[in-house]
C-alpha cells in the first residue's frame, strides 16, 4: 500500500510544479508584453521573471496584434530527466491606457 501512496503523492506534486509552472509563465508574459509596449527586450524581460530553473526552456514570441508568447519547459519532480512537456501563455498590453 506505501508505494501506491508514494507515487500519488509523487503525481500530486507533479500536478502542483505544472500548475506553479503555467503561473510563472503567465507573469513572464505580462512582463514581456509590458516591455514590448515601452520599446525594451522582452526576452530580457521574460527571463527576469522566472527563477533560474525555468529559464532553460524558454522561448518568447512576437505574435500577431501586438502579442507576445512565452513559452517554457515544465520541470519534472525527477530531475534526472528532461521534460517533454511545455506550457505556454499569451500576453497582450495593446490599447491598455
Amino acid at each position: 500500500m506505501l508505494p501506491l501512496v508514494l507515487l500519488a503523492a509523487m503525481l500530486a506534486w507533479q500536478l502542483v510544479l505544472t500548475g506553479q509552472t503555467l503561473w510563472l509563465c503567465a507573469g513572464a508574459a505580462r512582463s514581456a508584453a509590458r516591455a514590448e509596449v515601452v520599446g525594451a527586450g522582452a526576452t530580457a524581460a521574460a527571463r527576469s521573471a522566472l527563477p533560474e530553473s525555468l529559464e532553460r526552456g524558454l522561448s518568447v514570441e512576437r505574435v500577431s496584434g501586438g502579442r507576445v508568447r512565452v513559452e517554457v519547459r515544465v520541470p519534472l519532480l525527477l530531475r534526472a530527466w528532461d521534460s517533454p512537456v511545455r506550457v505556454a501563455a499569451v500576453s497582450s498590453l495593446e490599447g491598455a491606457g
